[in-house]
């Protein structure tokens, strides 16, 4: 029975690993990846900790099965997050890159804010939180690439 439970721990946990999205918190090998890899970037500006459709938009889209199977394969993920509590502090350096981020593409202060972007940093689209299936997020997130 043990090793029962333990297989089938082993396969969930592969699965949610095989669509776990690997968010990006760096301009630079976001670029490099979306370059390797011929696919646009996707710059998130949130307050994951005290703004209220930042953490919608991260349920209601970012967290689905849907959304993390179809960006795994055709974009890269860069996150700028800017928390509030103490206990979800970046490191300075990773502050820094955010605050840089948010003078260049989101100089208004909007959050969320979802940029989309080309391999060399060139702005193709703009959205925000928007109450709409994964389905058609990618469906807008995709009229900036074509």
């Amino acid at each position: 029975m043990k090793k029962h439970i333990a297989l089938v721990a082993f396969f969930l946990i592969s699965i949610s690993t095989t669509i776990a999205q690997e968010w990006q918190t760096d301009l630079t090998v976001a670029k490099e990846i979306a370059t390797k890899e011929s696919k646009p970037i996707i710059l998130v500006f949130q307050g994951s900790d005290w703004c209220a459709p930042c953490i919608k938009l991260d349920h209601q889209i970012w967290s689905t099965t849907a959304f993390k199977q179809y960006s795994k394969d055709n974009y890269v993920m860069l996150q700028a997050d800017f928390p509030k509590r103490k206990k979800n502090a970046l490191s300075d350096a990773q502050t820094a890159a955010n605050a840089k981020l948010a003078e260049t593409y989101n100089k208004n202060g909007i959050f969320p804010f979802v940029v989309v972007l080309n391999s060399k940093g060139k702005v193709l689209g703009e959205t925000g939180y928007q109450k709409i299936t994964p389905e058609d997020y990618i469906k807008e997130l995709n009229s900036f690439t074509n």
